[in-house]
């Protein structure tokens, strides 16, 4: 069996461009012209690779790379091997994303699966529209008097309801459904997402659960990312939003009537509760849940896997289960551990 490659090959940059590129200086006995064609970390770069180094944990790695040039900072550029071309910078992990991203710019958004985009094996209601350059993978469905805008496309099997609006040089994952949803330009869905369906809403009673219509939207402005397997309700009587240049986990539930601020970061497996806000630039980490009716403050983070019941100031920092401020949390986790090793020193042992 041949081995797949799934990248596809650089046409490089010289260490001079990438200087230019990431405002790095680079040190005067390297060959400014030498060619750096792929990206790798410090134990598996090669002579064409660009690697970075910006903490001393690594140092072993570093004296053994093989790296054609690595991003570090001033401090650190004298622990690496004469062969490498260092550039010495303020920030090296943010440069070598910079330049990661001149070096494979199709890396930065899914294409076509089918690579044609020519709607065989696709089913496109005649009265939705398409502007030019829209490439519809085999298996799609777009349903009647949708829009979508150029240079977008849509992954094999994903379905774009009735009405729906996708804007320009979006990307729409295989298996996606999209119903109930406005969608603005350079959105990616990633493969699985769920967007515009009902909330999860019953009035409960003892002759059963009376359904609550839900009659919002969901609308997703420019640039949002979204992760494989989310689901985003749609709104119950008032519009669920996702704003400008959030990024979104895989997994992650997002329920009816929730605003989301414009640039959080919402990591895996997260859940929102229905009628909470995210107020921009918030960050929630892996497996946090939100009760309802939350507010989150601008610029606030809340630790992996912790509970928020009520509302957090903004530029907080909070953790736990309940949530609270991390240094009361912190404190709390020293005091309880104290007592518990107290416990267990004055304890008699058991009888034999």
């Amino acid at each position: 069996m041949n081995e797949p490659v799934f990248l596809r090959k650089s046409a490089g940059l010289t260490l001079d461009e990438i200087a230019a590129l990431t405002g790095a200086t680079l040190g005067s006995p390297a060959p400014h012209a030498r060619r750096i064609l792929n990206i790798a970390p410090l134990d598996r770069a090669g002579p064409c690779d660009l690697t970075f180094l910006e903490s001393r944990n690594f140092l072993s790695a570093a004296g053994a790379t093989h790296a054609g040039a690595c991003l570090t900072t001033a401090a650190l550029a004298k622990e690496l091997p004469e062969h490498v071309a260092v550039l010495t910078v303020r920030e090296p992990y943010r440069a070598f994303v910079v330049a990661a991203r001149e070096l494979f710019p199709h890396a930065l958004r899914p294409s076509s699966l089918s690579e044609r985009g020519n709607r065989t094996g696709a089913h496109v209601d005649p009265s939705a529209r398409m502007e030019d350059g829209v490439v519809v993978d085999p298996g799609a469905v777009i349903g009647a008097r949708a829009e979508i805008g150029a240079g977008s496309v849509i992954g094999a099997n994903a379905v774009v309801g009735e009405d729906v609006r996708i804007g320009r040089d979006c990307s729409i994952g295989a298996g996606t459904t999209i119903s109930n949803s406005l969608i603005g330009d350079r959105v990616i869905l990633h493969p699985g997402c769920k967007l515009g369906q009902d909330g999860f809403g019953f009035v409960m009673g003892g002759g059963g659960h009376l359904k609550i219509p839900q009659v919002g939207r969901v609308i997703i402005q420019d640039d949002v990312e979204i992760g494989a397997g989310t689901t985003i309700d749609r709104g119950a009587i008032r519009d669920t939003i996702v704003g400008e240049g959030t990024k979104i986990d895989n997994l992650v539930q997002v329920g009816h009537n929730v605003s989301i601020g414009r640039h959080c970061i919402v990591v895996a497996q997260t859940g929102i509760s229905g009628s909470s806000t995210l107020e921009d630039f918030v960050v929630l980490g892996a497996r946090v849940g939100l009760n309802n009716n939350v507010t989150i403050g601008e610029g606030a983070q809340i630790a992996a896997v912790s509970v928020v019941h009520g509302n957090v100031p903004p530029g907080a920092r909070w953790g736990g289960t309940p949530a609270k401020p991390v240094k009361q949390w912190f404190r709390e986790m020293t005091i309880l551990a104290k007592l518990a090793r107290k416990e267990g020193a004055t304890k008699p042992a058991a009888d034999e």
